[in-house]
């Protein structure tokens, strides 16, 4: 494998110029996410290497004829590396990536509702920062705050959309009542835990405008020095390891 590429099953992913590099939280909400058959339009904020989108693509394009699946970034290599991914990708016609923050974006994009938007959004708090400012402002949470994609998802998302993060699981009590506050609600929140003996270290959560009876599961990664069967199962279509 050349230097600088992560191969999927059916795609391959660039990693020389963005921000943020392929990541197991980037993977695990591509894979594990709901995703629709009547989402016709899907935006991933701060898309990085474009990994999610591509992913999110590939699941789109088994349940739906027609879609668009938009990347955002604030950093223009990130967001040009994402685009030669696009490119290269077998869904090419139905990706598009664009420099731009997320404030940017929604000042453009006022009248436009989105189906599906989700979100590896950076979570890194307190002042214990990277020397390297790309890197730095694609994990700190002051650069893109998880409040700032819910508060853009009131407004942007359609009737029948919802919205996918994947987050430190402690900050899971804290998401769920402020997206509430802002008319989003949980339907599903998928906890996930490195191996049975730890606490979940991630949460999938997921949020419509429909108040519902909320679906729990638990992920386990690794059990007796081995990947569970329900971690291969959940990255079978995607990782050649499996």
């Amino acid at each position: 494998m050349p230097a600088g590429e992560f191969r999927f099953k059916r795609f391959t992913v660039r990693n020389r110029l963005s921000a943020m590099k392929v990541n197991t939280d980037g993977v695990l909400l591509g894979a594990s996410m709901t995703v629709s058959g009547n989402a016709a339009s899907l935006l991933d904020i701060g898309t990085g290497t474009g990994t999610i989108a591509l992913m999110a693509s590939q699941r789109m394009s088994s349940v739906s004829g027609k879609f668009m699946v938009t990347g955002i970034d604030i950093d223009p290599g990130s967001a040009a590396e994402a685009e030669e991914n696009f490119r290269d990708s077998p869904w090419a016609d139905s990706l598009q990536s664009v420099c731009s923050s997320l404030s940017l974006y929604a000042s453009g994009h006022k009248d436009t509702e989105t189906d599906h938007i989700f979100s590896n959004p950076p979570y890194y708090g307190g002042d214990l920062k990277s020397p390297d400012a790309r890197r730095c402002n694609a994990r700190h949470a002051d650069s893109l705050s998880w409040a700032e994609i819910v508060d853009f998802a009131e407004k942007s998302l359609s009737g029948h959309g919802h919205l996918s993060l994947i987050l430190p699981a402690d900050q899971e009590t804290m998401l769920t009542r402020y997206a509430a506050a802002r008319g989003l609600y949980p339907f599903r929140i998928l906890r996930i835990r490195t191996v049975t003996r730890k606490m979940p270290g991630r949460i999938v959560a997921e949020f419509s405008r429909v108040r519902t009876e909320v679906a729990f599961s638990m992920l386990t990664i690794q059990e007796a020095g081995a990947y569970t069967p329900e971690y291969r199962s959940l990255l079978h279509d995607f990782l050649t390891i499996f």
